[in-house]
Parts: structure tokens; C-alpha cells; sequence
């Protein structure tokens, strides 16, 4: 066992004594944060669907368990929900799980989030939508944190490499 795998592990532990305790957003974000990190560390695909599937539940429950939380605190519940789901499609090429992600963060979208555009990103070119793609990696590059190295090397754009807006949106942010 990765020291990494067994210091996660120990804290899963930790959280879910203090989940006894009282639960809070912000403790069932750690948990869940805590499981997608088990998925990462995983070679097997039924232990990840397994640790996918408690951060799953761990977050829907706390986007609608709490009648009030900060609003950055609901949009790191949610972005963590689109990862979990974006995580279940790479493991299992299902694209309504692209779809469920879409619906989570479109709504969102209005918050004018860098993150929340580059997962709709994410999850349109999965779902085979390019003009969805272009608009939001549009959106994605006129954000501060916009990550031209990610954009480049993230293995769902590979096919967009040849797209002349693609081209255009990336030399737009070198100069």
C-alpha cells in the first residue's frame, strides 16, 4: 500500500468519527475529496466505482441536506460532484454520465466559474458536442485561471488539436 493510499485511508477514518460527531458541507466535501482520491490511487475498476459511488452520495446529500451554506462552499460540493461523475465516465465510457455533469453545472454557470467551464468543456466533447465545446472553452479561455497547458494536455481535447478555432483559442492566449 502507497504511503499516500494508507495517509488517506487513515483520514477517511478521522472524518467519518467527526461525521458521527456532527456533520457539516464543508466535512462531507473533505470525505468525498477523500474517496475521489482513493479512485485516483486505484488500479481496480470495482474498487473505484465503489469509492465513485460514496462520494457520489456524499455530495448529492450535502448539496440538498443544508438549507444554508456559502455559496463557494456549494460550488466546491458541486464541482466535486462533476468530477465524481466525469471520473465514472473515464472508468466506464457511459456518456450520461458526461450528461449528468452537464446537468449539475449548468445552472452554475452564472458564477462565471473557471472550473465549472472547463468540466462543461469536459463533458460536451465527451458527449460529441463541439459547438457546446467551443462555447465554453470560449468562455474557459476569457477566465484568470484559465490553464493553457491543461487545455493542451488534457487527453479530450486530443481530437480538437486539428480544429482551426481550437488553433485560434490556443494562440489567443500565447500572445
Amino acid at each position: 500500500m502507497f504511503e499516500n493510499t494508507k495517509q488517506v485511508i487513515e483520514r477517511i477514518g478521522e472524518t467519518d468519527q467527526l461525521y458521527l460527531e456532527n456533520n457539516t458541507p464543508a466535512l462531507a466535501l473533505e470525505r468525498a475529496d477523500l474517496r475521489l482520491q482513493l479512485v485516483i490511487f486505484s488500479n481496480l475498476r470495482q474498487e473505484q466505482i465503489h469509492f465513485l459511488q460514496e462520494a457520489v452520495v456524499l455530495l448529492e446529500q450535502a448539496r440538498i441536506e443544508y438549507e444554508e451554506m456559502p455559496m463557494s462552499l456549494y460550488l466546491n460540493l458541486s464541482l466535486h460532484l462533476a468530477k465524481a461523475y466525469m471520473l465514472y465516465f473515464e472508468i466506464t465510457k457511459e456518456q450520461h454520465f458526461a450528461l449528468i455533469t452537464q446537468q449539475i453545472l449548468k445552472p452554475l454557470s452564472q458564477h462565471e466559474h473557471s472550473d465549472i467551464y472547463f468540466f462543461l468543456a469536459y463533458a460536451s466533447i465527451s458527449r460529441n458536442e463541439t459547438a457546446l465545446t467551443r462555447h465554453w472553452l470560449g468562455k474557459y479561455r476569457q477566465t484568470a485561471e484559465f490553464d493553457l497547458e491543461l487545455l493542451q494536455k488534457h487527453p479530450a481535447f486530443k481530437v480538437l488539436h486539428e480544429e482551426f478555432w481550437f488553433t485560434k483559442l490556443i494562440q489567443s492566449k500565447l500572445h
